[in-house]
């Protein structure tokens, strides 16, 4: 009988009410490192939202040798925190699995001066010139001590399972990989000798806890970077790990040399990693746990039907919308906020900062940013632009009992996201175009589309509060022959087509994107940028950067860099460097130098009304998340 997504299971001695986990992923805490508040309150939020397990980011288990990179479960004072945590998800009725961890060894990134400890005599990974110092045998011990310790600690806090962290390139997957442990001793060498510091892991907590108990370890069995662990040695590991008496395996694949293998971008295709967890489900007899971009409810309820997977895990999406398992349980799968893979979450994280969704303002702040109730008042919105920060306010508007009026100039909800969309690898976008306009209509927004709003037509006297939403335009540089050249952003529209020779004048995201897309079916694409590089002005996290270069590589752009265009011509671009022109015949340019803020009407706002906020791109061009949290917030914030 097939197995479905709400089924009732049991994990050892933990029951679950669903199929459905949240991911690992890391949170701020307290300066001693115990959980504060608001991720107690965050990790509430996805209980009430339905999954029927959560599983906490990494708890390291000792600060002796590395700065803790999150929170931490060393000490008894440590319990309090955690139990609450606890506590309040099981209100739920979500079972709560804290995730232990003996350290990142080599990816630590907080320091560039102290050498990193690791498995063995390596380079660490953000400072590759510091060289890491093997751990004593000694301080393996201790720290597999920790570990058990650790776990003992989890069940003073009354947490239904505990998982060990021995994947994705972090300290215990050091030690398993044979490209970073050097090690000549029991540590080194053998599959066995390189997996023993995780096996005595398992070891100290299963004797830390009760009989069947569930132990969880997620491992990573292949690297997916050339040179790296493969398959083969992954599904031994699987083995050893699963002889080793653990309860369940949690699969994941990748590093931080390729990051984007393991942390989803929107780059990356739906379900991506699930070729690797049907390779381990399929030689091993305990339940297997995947996430990787398995948001469609679809492609989530076919990986249980089909043996896949036993669990299905959401990371990023549960940033989105943690209500994602009760709404595809009801049904309203129309009503997601949709994760679209910008990990601005990742990048607040790696800034020092508390996660931030870019599709979410609530995240990390379901209290203090949750909305007033409607409590009969009303209020006249107006809001000028139906781009992402306009439908956000409008939607937060009416979830006040607001009444709002949404004017767009064009023909379509959605501005600037159309274009960034555009591309066919990044449909995720769109996604949230689909989502918001929706929202608009349920909710009764009164939308006027092609109602260009101007310093004639504007009329803001009657309303309470107005929101200049009114995005952005293309830049035309005041190049000779730039009435030559289309704009990149009516390419990703399909407005107008390109050739079969092109140059993208721009390397920013959107001409890069565009240079990617536009590859597949043409001969030559030439990315001619001012600064060194391309990319160097998007403020975008790691992972995602590395993911779309690897695409320039695999679709063969080609990159002309600290290159000034001088002059266009129907058949050509000539470029200025260091001196010398450069000319690059072609058949089609476009023109992708960036945008500029459309804020004509916000000093003729200021004096008509008495309450006016420019949100987004209308402020100036930046992110989706910027966009999302400005427009939510000016209507958050009305008293």
């Amino acid at each position: 009988m097939a197995n479905h997504l709400f089924d009732r299971t049991t994990l050892g001695t933990m029951r679950l009410k669903n199929r459905i986990f949240m991911s690992p992923m890391g949170t701020t805490g307290e300066s001693d490192g115990a959980y504060n508040i608001d991720g107690i309150n965050y990790f509430m939020e996805r209980a009430k939202g339905g999954a029927g397990l959560i599983i906490t980011g990494a708890n390291v288990v000792s600060t002796k040798y590395e700065p803790r990179p999150c929170t931490e479960l060393s000490d008894f004072h440590h319990v309090e925190r955690l139990n609450m945590l606890i506590d309040r998800c099981h209100h739920y009725g979500a079972k709560v699995c804290v995730q232990l961890s003996p350290g990142l060894g080599r990816q630590q990134f907080t320091d560039p001066f102290t050498p990193p400890y690791s498995a063995g005599s390596v380079g660490s990974f953000w400072f590759p010139n510091l060289i890491c110092k093997p751990f004593a045998k000694e301080d393996i011990h201790y720290l597999v001590e920790k570990v058990g310790y650790s776990a003992s600690l989890a069940i003073n806090a009354g947490a239904d399972a505990v998982e060990l962290h021995a994947y994705g390139g972090y300290l215990l997957d050091q030690f398993q990989s044979s490209q970073w442990n050097n090690r000549t001793d029991e540590y080194g060498g053998s599959l066995e000798n390189r997996m023993r510091f995780t096996l005595e892991c398992i070891a100290a907590i299963q004797k830390n806890v009760p009989k069947d108990f569930p132990v969880l370890v997620k491992f990573t069995p292949v690297h997916r970077v050339e040179g790296f662990r493969t398959l083969d040695e992954g599904k031994e590991m699987a083995k050893i790990l699963e002889k080793a008496g653990v309860t369940a395996l949690h699969v994941d694949t990748g590093c931080y040399e390729e990051w984007y293998q393991a942390i989803t971008t929107v780059y990356s295709s739906e379900g991506h990693k699930l070729d690797v967890q049907k390779a381990i489900k399929e030689i091993v007899s305990v339940p297997v746990l995947g996430d990787g971009k398995l948001f469609n409810p679809e492609l989530a309820k076919q990986a249980v039907e089909d043996g896949t997977l036993d669990y299905i895990g959401l990371g990023h999406q549960m940033l989105a919308d943690p209500h994602w398992p009760n709404k595809v349980k009801s049904g309203h799968t129309e009503d997601i906020t949709p994760c679209v893979g910008c990990n601005e979450c990742l990048l607040a994280g790696f800034s020092g900062k508390h996660y931030y969704c870019a599709v979410n303002p609530t995240c990390y702040a379901e209290k203090e940013y949750a909305l007033p109730k409607p409590d009969g008042t009303k209020r006249r919105i107006l809001v000028i632009g139906g781009g992402p920060a306009g439908m956000e306010a409008a939607v937060t508007a009416r979830r006040r009992g607001f009444d709002v009026d949404l004017l767009e100039k064009t023909n379509r909800l959605g501005g600037t996201l159309w274009p960034a969309g555009g591309p066919d690898f990044k449909a995720d976008v769109l996604k949230l175009v689909k989502y918001l306009e929706t929202q608009c209509y349920k909710l009764g927004v009164n939308v006027r589309l092609n109602t260009e709003v101007t310093a004639e037509n504007l009329n803001a006297k009657d309303y309470d509060k107005v929101i200049l939403a009114a995005g952005a335009s293309p830049v035309v540089p005041k190049i000779e022959g730039i009435e030559h050249s289309k704009l990149a952003c009516d390419y990703l529209t399909h407005k107008v087509k390109a050739g079969k020779n092109v140059v993208i004048i721009g390397g920013g995201l959107a001409g890069t994107e565009a240079a990617c897309d536009i590859a597949v079916n043409a001969e030559s694409v030439t990315i001619v940028e001012m600064l060194p590089d391309i990319l160097a002005a998007a403020a975008h996290c790691l992972n995602n950067d590395q993911h779309l270069r690897q695409m320039v590589k695999d679709r063969g752009v080609k990159v002309e860099a600290n290159a000034k265009v001088t002059k266009i011509t129907p058949e050509s671009v000539t470029f200025e460097r260091d001196g010398e022109e450069i000319t690059l015949n072609c058949d089609t340019v476009f023109n992708a130098v960036g945008f500029k803020a459309n804020n004509e009407l916000e000093n003729l706002l200021e004096e008509m009304a008495g309450d006016v906020a420019v949100v987004g791109d209308a402020i100036a061009p930046r992110k989706i998340l910027t966009a999302i949290h400005e427009g939510y917030h000016a209507v958050r914030v009305m008293e």
